[in-house]
Parts: structure tokens; C-alpha cells; sequence
């Protein structure tokens, strides 16, 4: 899991990142979209930051533009979006591709990790989380599962406990 904490990642602002920069964290990597049915999600992803960020704790979103192009915007009118729409103070990525040959190596990862049904492979939809621990444990949710469900909560609290 060490390798997936090296891959490189872009921020929104074309800095550079890996998710060892948050190795003291348990971080929910979301793929995020603002023209979905599912945005409302944002809400309670920040509602998650507040609540834990002090407690060792991130949100990291990770536009994306690969269902029915629900995130066709720039970099800029994504953030104003986030900013302006929901308060979002946790950390966004470039866009990224997360199914696909051109799949981001981050999602390459993520992906072979089975949600509570057993079932890994693709990513279903927007807003799909994987909840990773400091100790590499990762826990996947789909898309249809809310921030704030009990068995995410559960996943981030163990990762923080650890």
C-alpha cells in the first residue's frame, strides 16, 4: 500500500501532492462532481471535515468528468463552484479519470478494493468514497452511500482510533 500512498497527484491549482503528504491522516477520497444528482453530497462531505479534521482527519475530492459529464467545468469555475455552493475547505484535485485505459494510477489502486458486498472493480458513478487509514486499511463505499452513513462514520472513527 506504500506505493499508493507515492503516486503522484495534482491539486486543483496545479500543485503537486501524494497521499503520503496525509500518512497521519484517514482520508475519504471522493470523486466529486458538481452537475450530478448526487452534489448535495458536498455538503456532508464538509460537514465530515469540520466535524474531524482536528482529529486527524480529510476529505480529498477529485473532480470528474467521465459520467455523463456531470463535471464539464475549469479548474477555476470548479473550485468558485465548491467554494460558493457548499463552504468546501477540504483539499480538490485536477480533474481525474477514474475508470477507463487513461484511468488515474490513484483510481488504478483504489479500485481493486471490494465494497461491503464483495465487489471491487470499476467505479460505479460520482461520489464513490474509499475511506483509507493511516495503517493502509481501505474501505469502499458507492456512490448511492452517504458521507454521513454509519458504516462510513464507522471506517473513518476506526482510522482515527488506530
Amino acid at each position: 500500500m506504500s506505493e499508493l500512498r507515492d503516486i503522484p497527484l495534482t491539486t486543483i491549482d496545479g500543485g503537486t501532492a501524494t497521499l503520503a503528504d496525509y500518512a497521519d491522516k484517514t482520508v475519504l477520497v471522493v470523486n466529486v462532481a458538481s452537475k450530478c444528482g448526487l452534489t448535495p453530497q458536498y455538503e456532508k462531505l464538509e460537514q465530515l471535515q469540520k466535524q474531524y479534521e482536528d482529529q486527524g482527519f480529510t476529505v480529498l475530492g477529485f473532480p470528474c468528468n467521465q459520467f455523463m459529464g456531470q463535471e464539464p467545468g475549469s479548474a477555476e469555475q470548479i473550485q468558485e463552484f465548491c467554494s460558493t455552493t457548499y463552504g468546501v475547505t477540504f483539499p480538490l484535485f485536477e480533474k481525474t479519470k477514474v475508470n477507463g485505459r487513461s484511468r488515474h494510477p490513484l483510481y488504478a489502486e483504489l479500485v481493486k478494493t471490494a465494497d461491503a458486498d464483495g465487489k471491487a472493480g470499476k467505479v460505479k458513478w460520482n461520489f464513490e468514497k474509499f475511506v483509507i487509514a493511516p495503517d493502509d486499511t481501505v474501505h469502499r463505499f458507492r456512490p448511492s452511500t452517504q458521507p454521513d452513513d454509519p458504516a462510513v462514520i464507522a471506517a473513518i472513527e476506526a482510522g482515527l482510533a488506530g
